[in-house]
């Protein structure tokens, strides 16, 4: 029996947040679902279902995690976009100084782009053909 409906969330660790806020809110778009006085940020991505949005958290990497090398704790994620926002979301990524690597995905009929954020987590892009 089939339990689990979706993703709710996907927590990252930050080398500077304000770097990061400026990828996923500011560049992305983001919108920021916590209270200011939270240390984590959590940013939410899209509906979900049953109520529960899906979300990106951010956390300041404490200084034993600070210390391990940066990036390598996620292989990638993947953000859905619509198609016709594609080829303009890429121009959008161009402008702000990243260098989108292109591709089609391996199993579905879609078009997908990478990046990396400010901490290296690969973050890919991806619409249907």
């Amino acid at each position: 029996m089939k339990h689990i409906i979706g993703i709710s969330e996907i927590v990252l660790w930050t080398q500077d947040q304000a770097k990061s806020l400026a990828f996923y809110r500011d560049l992305l778009g983001l919108e920021v679902i916590s209270p200011p006085h939270l240390p984590n940020v959590f940013l939410k991505v899209g509906e979900g279902h049953a109520g529960i949005p899906q979300m990106i958290v951010l956390v300041p990497k404490p200084a034993d995690i600070q210390a391990r090398p940066s990036g390598y704790q996620l292989h990638h994620l993947a953000l859905e976009l619509p198609d016709y926002t594609f080829d303009t979301f890429q121009a959008e990524l161009v402008a702000a100084g990243y260098t989108p690597r292109g591709g089609q995905h391996p199993v579905l009929a879609s078009r997908t782009m990478y990046v990396d954020d400010p901490d290296g987590n690969e973050v890919e892009f991806i619409c249907t053909l």
